[in-house]
């Protein structure tokens, strides 16, 4: 144990209202400031006992546990703090990201002392932050505190929120001073939020044109409000004006004027489709969708419009961003979990339940995912008191809900009729367009960026799996949460929504019998554990049995793989075939009787339509678009997947295959799934009934620099553009390179001496990459298995370099925070797959060179096979290039930055080199040479 002490007057100028000794991780080894001022450096048994005798101040808990692999303990946590003091705000969760936030621009996070000093820093101020601000009146940071702390005791076995008595000392009261039934009121904050009021339908948009000149004008306005560069590029230019065509009146009613856009890094695209966006949105008093498929996009957006819009009460009236009603919070949920007894006897509980009453309160629209909730709060918090607080099962009872009036999600649907600008993502877009609600108003101009994504996204929107989770999860939505002991609790299934709209009439009442009676033999609780041990219950979980036993008959090679295991659903094994049968007939025996239920309501709302409230129509009218999605895009789909069984004959729309999917080995779920051959189709068929003009684009939409017209074939089909348009004279083209000097910015090197399939050597290289470039590296993996292993060795090493070393799937935070983190620590590194390789943006030195373990290709499964034979020669080679395009593009995205791009796989055929700038000279070199290369040119 190494010990050396502060000096005193430094321990002076960090006099904090708490006395807490101080816990930070440097280099891999854990170090300890004491209440005197002496830093020790403890081993695993001492750090054991000093975690039992004292709750340290700490930043980010849960991420020390993990680096020093120790269990979780109680602390001081300066993130738990920042989120009460500075609630709906993000900072990067750690030391740096504080000391930025704060702007604490003397102090200094370079060494052990220096990170121990920083976190006394960073309590004081955020305590005096605190005691100044008076912004967050829905919340009484008193009280709230004291429900948080409520657990709390004198004894040594306190477990209530740590940072309670600093709070109340800091705002000069005591927790005598409080009265825990106005805390209770105060942490209630949703009988404080405003309400929405119902106004008269907005009047469709005007179809009046935008000129180009219009546009460059608008984009010249946005950019003389912006920071930096103000001067409109020759590339960004030619981009608005192309845009600008999308913006026309319609002339013919089955023609949609389509442009089709590849702008490459730096030409400034989005505020090029954003300026002739504006314009016509101004103009014709409509709205314009924006759709996105990265949540980092749909902020850069956002901040963009900024801009545009310099009034921030402007742009809440006239920009939205919307997305699936499972992303935000549900007061219910929330008035539910406040309510519950464990605020009283769970410190963990009443502390997530403070820190989520303080967001609430002043949250811009209550959305969890990308929104104005710090992300990093789920690994402090947990899952359950965070996402878990969304309608993420559809058990919403819309106007039934006391908190209707108050609620994000019919807020936020609410504004987006009456915004200019709705900045949506591509799930929400298909699946809005595919089954819109009754309320819904939808733009009939749209932009998709990151338009190379439309494929995938529509594969997924548009994919029905008949599997053990998704009919668990009917049979919840149905019966509702059949384990709960509270009766107060909302998920008691589709009889408590309903009931009350329908017991005047008897045939409804036996309809939703029959329907309660008929699901009971959808998959019920541990049915996993039932099927892997041969046990099944019930006609569902019989059918998933045998789906499961024909995937390990024809994978016999394959019986302990970690690895998903999938086979071609025809031909069946012996007995499926009737118990597919016996199935479709249960199947439609819940699906009638929905049917039944909805022409019920249907009648009702025409019979009373004079006489009934607005809100009891509303809630029908919502009741009735969420069991006709469920009978018509869930179970009659299921049927029509059986009957593929039943007549031993495959639909050639689609691919359809049994999988048994495995998440580290462990079965996780299995059953049948259905996908389009084509996703694109019922996307295109969706986006035509409210479209007039379309654009979509992206960095990445094309195979080359100079796209030939059979790249463009393969772009206009796999983007959806030629189902949307059949008329080729409807679609507009335009191919823009970036303005960066990709030659003289960055060097392209492929290591031809590296065994790839040998772990240790794919570590070594890493090591001695990361090394010569003194980090700010990315290294990305085309297999999570892969990534751990190889974390696993380069973490020691990279400690001992003194280089922090942040993974996706190991470190516990989502892309985005893990990004932040990598952002702003100038020469950390981090390890990540395709999630990163597509959604990063790094500009500057943060990021300086990407390691990729080897070539991209796409997995050989069932839907892939499927694909290449639609899209046929050459497939597999475009898939590969898109991926590596999209690496590539992650390292240069400022005309600053210098970086160097290498592959560790010596298999890179040299046709797929077209993915890469072609100016930019791709040496095929050993490790050895590379190193000096990187060193040399960094």
């Amino acid at each position: 144990m190494l010990q050396t002490t502060l000096k005193e007057d430094t321990k002076e100028d960090s006099a904090i209202n708490i006395s807490a000794p101080v816990f930070i991780v440097h280099g891999g080894r854990a170090y300890w400031l004491s209440e005197d001022g002496e830093i020790i450096t403890p081993s695993n048994i001492e750090l054991s006992q000093l975690l039992q005798k004292n709750k340290p101040i700490v930043c980010n808990a849960p991420l020390v546990a993990k680096q020093m692999n120790i269990p979780q303990f109680e602390a001081y946590d300066l993130l738990e703090l920042f989120a009460f003091v500075r609630p709906a705000q993000f900072c990067v969760p750690n030391l740096s990201g504080l000391v930025q936030k704060l702007k604490l621009t003397d102090i200094q996070i370079k060494t052990a002392s220096d990170k121990c000093l920083a976190c006394l820093e960073i309590s004081n101020q955020l305590l005096q932050n605190l005691k100044d601000n008076t912004k967050y009146k829905l919340s009484d940071p008193i009280m709230i505190a004291f429900i948080m702390g409520i657990c709390d005791t004198s004894d040594s076995q306190n477990r209530g929120w740590a940072w309670s008595h600093a709070i109340f000392e800091t705002l000069g009261v005591s927790a005598e001073d409080t009265i825990s039934s106005n805390a209770k009121k105060s942490i209630q904050i949703w009988n404080r939020l405003p309400e929405w009021a119902e106004e008269a339908p907005p009047p469709p948009a005007s179809h009046m044109p935008v000129s180009k000149k219009e546009s460059l004008d608008r984009l010249n306005e946005i950019l003389s409000h912006r920071s930096g560069n103000t001067r409109i590029r020759n590339e960004q230019k030619e981009y608005a004006r192309a845009v600008t065509d999308s913006f026309q009146p319609k002339e013919h009613k089955e023609h949609i004027t389509t442009v089709m856009a590849e702008a490459g890094t730096g030409t400034g695209k989005t505020l090029g489709y954003l300026a002739p966006a504006s314009v016509w949105a101004d103009k014709n008093d409509g709205c314009v969708w924006i759709s996105t498929y990265t949540k980092n996009l749909q902020k850069q957006i956002d901040v963009e419009l900024n801009n545009l819009y310099q009034n921030s009460a402007d742009k809440a009236r006239n920009v939205i961003i919307r997305k699936g009603r499972e992303n935000y919070l549900c007061l219910l949920n929330l008035e539910e979990a406040i309510n519950s007894p464990a605020i009283q006897n769970n410190p963990k509980h009443a502390i997530a339940m403070g820190l989520i009453a303080r967001w609430a309160a002043v949250s811009r629209d209550g959305d969890l995912y990308g929104g104005d909730f710090p992300s990093w709060l789920v690994g402090i918090l947990g899952w359950k008191y965070t996402y878990g607080l969304a309608d993420r099962r559809g058990e919403c009872m819309f106007s039934a809900c006391p908190h209707y009036h108050k609620c994000f999600i019919e807020k936020t649907s609410r504004l987006a009729k009456r915004a200019k600008i709705v900045i949506a993502n591509h799930a929400l877009v298909m699946n809005k367009t595919a089954v819109s609600h009754p309320h819904d108003v939808l733009g009939n101009r749209y932009i998709f960026d990151e338009g190379h994504h439309i494929f995938s996204a529509a594969d997924s929107a548009f994919a029905v799996h008949l599997s053990g989770m998704e009919a668990a999860e009917l049979r919840r939505w149905i019966l509702g949460n059949e384990n709960s002991n509270n009766r107060n609790n909302r998920n008691r299934g589709l009889k408590k929504r309903i009931e009350e709209l329908i017991s005047d009439d008897d045939e409804a009442m036996e309809a939703l019998d029959d329907i309660i009676k008929n699901s009971r033999m959808l998959p019920s609780k541990s049915w996993r554990q039932r099927l892997q041990s041969e046990q099944p219950k019930g006609l569902m979980e019989g059918f998933l049995f045998l789906v499961r036993q024909q995937i390990y008959a024809r994978n016999t090679n394959m019986q302990d793989s970690v690895y998903s295991l999938e086979t071609e659903a025809l031909p069946p094994i012996e007995g499926l075939f009737e118990t597919a049968y016996t199935l479709s007939l249960r199947l439609k025996d819940i699906l009638k009787p929905i049917k039944r239920i909805v022409r019920t309501l249907e009648n009702k709302l025409e019979k009373y339509a004079d006489t009934m409230e607005s809100d009891t129509k509303a809630r029908i009218e919502s009741i009735c678009h969420s069991l006709t999605y469920r009978a018509d895009n869930l179970i009659q789909c299921w049927i029509d997947m059986l009957n593929s069984i039943q007549n031993q004959a495959a639909d050639d729309r689609f691919i359809d295959w049994f999988q048994l999917e495995k998440i580290e080995g462990r079965e996780y779920d299995v059953g049948m799934y259905r996908h389009w051959v084509d996703p694109t189709i019922p996307f295109a068929n969706c986006i035509k009934s409210y479209a007039d003009g379309i654009t979509i684009t992206s960095a990445s939409l094309l195979d080359s620099a100079k796209a030939t017209e059979e790249e463009w074939q393969y772009a206009k089909k796999h983007s959806g553009a030629t189902n949307i348009a059949p008329n080729e004279n409807d679609i507009k083209k335009l191919q823009i390179q970036s303005p960066y000097n990709y030659q003289k910015q960055s060097k392209i090197i492929v290591i031809n001496d590296l065994n790839i399939n040998n772990i240790k050597q794919v570590t070594a290289a890493y090591l001695a990459l990361f090394k010569a470039a003194n980090g700010g590296a990315l290294g990305l993996f085309t297999a999570i298995q892969r990534l751990k292993a190889v974390h696993e060795l380069l973490l020691p090493e990279m400690q001992k370099l003194g280089i922090d070393l942040y993974a996706q799937h190991v470190d516990g935070l989502d892309t985005s925070t893990l990004t932040e983190i990598f952002k702003i620590e100038i020469n950390s590194c981090m390890l990540g797959t395709d999630a990163t390789r597509d959604g990063m943006d790094v500009p500057g030195k943060s990021l300086r060179l990407i390691v990729f373990d080897r070539v991209p290709w796409a997995r050989p499964d069932i839907l892939h096979k499927a694909r290449r034979k639609y899209f046929g020669k050459g497939y597999d080679d475009k898939v590969t290039r898109a991926r590596l395009k999209q690496a590539y593009g992650r390292l240069i995205r400022h005309e600053n930055d210098r970086g160097v791009f290498v592959m560790l796989d010596s298999r890179l055929p040299s046709r797929l080199c077209s993915a890469f700038p072609s100016d930019v000279e791709i040496k095929r070199i050993g490790l050895a040479e590379a190193v000096k290369e990187i060193k040399k040119f960094l």
